[in-house]
C-alpha cells in the first residue's frame, strides 16, 4: 500500500522534464524508484496529498548509456542501470570502484531497475555510488533552471541537486587502479561502512559511506598515508589518528568500531586497487 497519493508523467524529452519540475515543490523526479517508491510506502517521504507529481525521466534517452568524452572521461547516463555500469567492460578497466560499488548494491532486482543518478542523489540512507564516485574524482553533471552544470561528486553529496533540477550523468576520469569495499546490513544491503579508493599518479584518494554522517574523502588519513607502503599497519595508524567525531554511530556500533572498520576496508581496498595495478 502507498500512503502517498500522487500524479504520474513519463515525459518525452529532458527540457519536458525540466518544465514540470519547475511547477515546485510537489514535482518529483523518479529514476529507479527503488528508494522513492519503499518511502512512499512507509510513510518516510510524505508528498502534499492530491497534488504531488511524479516525473518519471527513467526512458529519455538523454540520460542513458555509456560512452567516451573528448577529454577521455568516461560519461555514464544517470539513467543507466547498476547492472549496466556494473557490466560495462569500460567501466570494469577504467573506474573498477564504481562496477564494484554498482554490483554491491541490493540484489539482482535492484540492480536491473536502480539507476546511477537514484543512487546518488539518494537522501536519507547510505547508498554505495557516492563514495566511489569521490574517489574517483568524478563530476556530476546536473540540468536545472538555471542551465547545465558540473560539481565535484564530494560537493554533490554535501548539497544534493538544487530543487526542480535533474542529475543528467556522471563523468569520470580514467584510473585502472581502484577499489570499493563494504560491510553491509545483512537486512537491508545498505553500508554499515563502504570505502573507495583510488591509487595513481594523481596521489591518493580514499572516500567512505555508511559510517560517517555522509559521503566524505578522508584527506587526514590521505595525508597520514603519504610516503608509507600503504600496508595493513600503516593504514590502521592512519585511522587511528582520525578524530572519532569523524564517525557516526548506528544500530548497534560505535564510533571507535567504525573507525577501525573503515581501517580494516581501506587496507583490503587498497590492497585490490594495488593488484589490479600490478595486473594491467
Amino acid at each position: 500500500m502507498i500512503l502517498t497519493d500522487f500524479d504520474y508523467v513519463r515525459p518525452g524529452t529532458l527540457a519536458q522534464a525540466l518544465e514540470l519540475l519547475g511547477t515546485g515543490s510537489r514535482a518529483v523526479v523518479l529514476a529507479g524508484g527503488q528508494s522513492l517508491l519503499v518511502d512512499l510506502r512507509t510513510g518516510d517521504t510524505v508528498l502534499e496529498p492530491g497534488s504531488a507529481l511524479l516525473v518519471d525521466v527513467r526512458r529519455l534517452e538523454e540520460l542513458r548509456g555509456i560512452r567516451r568524452t573528448e577529454n577521455g572521461s568516461l560519461r555514464i547516463g544517470a539513467a543507466t542501470t547498476l547492472a549496466e555500469l556494473a557490466a560495462d567492460r569500460r567501466v570494469l578497466d577504467e573506474a573498477p570502484a564504481l562496477a564494484q560499488a554498482a554490483r554491491a548494491n541490493g540484489d539482482p532486482q535492484v540492480r536491473n531497475l536502480g539507476t546511477v543518478g537514484g543512487n546518488l542523489a539518494a537522501r536519507g540512507r547510505a547508498t554505495d555510488l557516492p563514495a566511489a564516485a569521490i574517489a574517483a574524482d568524478a563530476r556530476v553533471l546536473i540540468a536545472g533552471p538555471a542551465g547545465r552544470r558540473s560539481v565535484p561528486a564530494e560537493e554533490f553529496a554535501a548539497t544534493g541537486a538544487p530543487t526542480g533540477s535533474v542529475v543528467t550523468a556522471l563523468t569520470v576520469p580514467p584510473a585502472r587502479a581502484g577499489a570499493f569495499v563494504k560491510t553491509a546490513d545483512r537486512a537491508t544491503r545498505y553500508p554499515v561502512c563502504a570505502v573507495a579508493v583510488r591509487v595513481g599518479p594523481a596521489g591518493l584518494r580514499i572516500a567512505v559511506t555508511g559510517a560517517t554522517a555522509r559521503p566524505v574523502r578522508l584527506r587526514g588519513v590521505e595525508d597520514r598515508l603519504r610516503g608509507t607502503d600503504l600496508g595493513t599497519e600503516a593504514v590502521l595508524a592512519a585511522f587511528r589518528a582520525e578524530p572519532r567525531d569523524r564517525f557516526t554511530p548506528g544500530r548497534g556500533t560505535s564510533a571507535e568500531y567504525l573507525g577501525h572498520l573503515a581501517g580494516v576496508l581501506t587496507a583490503r581496498a587498497l590492497k585490490r586497487a594495488q593488484h589490479l595495478a600490478n595486473s594491467t
